[in-house]
């Protein structure tokens, strides 16, 4: 229940940040961003250990410039993340099946993420916000086999997902900019329990999304006016 209200909470935000990007369009305030980057990704929970899950990070932006120091963006681009680990070992059961340790993730989503940025020196730029997701397709692979009881509709990962943001953007040539970015589940994801090679129950774990993004950004009408200057005309 308390999730859902910070959902509405949000998406209000967003809402009303859309409409009054849509009434400074007029003035040529905002600035429009083309995204396209990569993410490497772990599943902090799931046993598995470093960031070797590779995934596309695409989409669009706009951003409002208050001032030349403050801003404030809302994007929406597909993110795939997930967890990777290469088989290290070869077990056959009693049943016949073998177990490899190997282990594949990956999920899709399209997200929606608000931050706020200040820019020093018209140059470097930090920000902070967070991000909703929601899971448009998953894919779960163990010892090399397609687990079939997971996915979007049926589980077991959460359709919602919900993250907190910081990134840091520099300057690389004209209105390109390179962008680095890190984010981390604010709430699971996942809930799972673990069992031995003879099937005994060893414990119980809940699972996060834990993420890197080196993304590069071009910036449309970069040289606009802040809302601030206009305001001053």
């Amino acid at each position: 229940m308390k999730q859902k209200k910070i959902s509405r909470l949000f998406f209000i935000l967003i809402i009303s940040f859309s409409v009054f990007i849509s009434k400074e369009s007029e003035a040529q305030v905002f600035r429009g961003i083309l995204i396209g980057g990569f993410n490497l990704s772990q599943v902090d929970g799931d046993e598995t250990y470093g960031f070797h899950k590779l995934g596309a990070n695409i989409g669009a932006g706009v951003m409002l410039p208050f001032t030349r120091k403050w801003s404030v963006t809302l994007e929406t681009f597909l993110s795939q993340k997930g967890s990777h680990q290469d088989a290290f070992y070869v077990d056959t059961l009693p049943t016949g099946n073998i177990l490899t340790g190997e282990y594949d993730l990956r999920m899709n989503y399209v997200e929606i993420p608000l931050l706020i940025h200040f820019t020093d020196k018209e140059t470097v730029s930090a920000g902070v916000g967070v991000s909703y997701g929601r899971l448009i397709g998953v894919t779960e692979k163990e010892h090399g086999k397609k687990v079939e009881s997971t996915s979007v509709n049926n589980g077991p990962y959460k359709k919602d997902d919900w993250d907190i943001i910081g990134d840091i953007k520099l300057p690389l040539y004209k209105n390109l900019k390179i962008n680095l970015r890190y984010s981390y589940s604010l709430a699971k994801i996942r809930t799972r329990d673990f069992y031995d090679r003879n099937g005994e129950y060893l414990k119980t774990r809940d699972q996060y999304h834990n993420l890197f993004s080196i993304r590069f950004l071009w910036v449309i009408n970069e040289k606009t006016r802040t809302l601030q200057e206009q305001k001053n005309e």
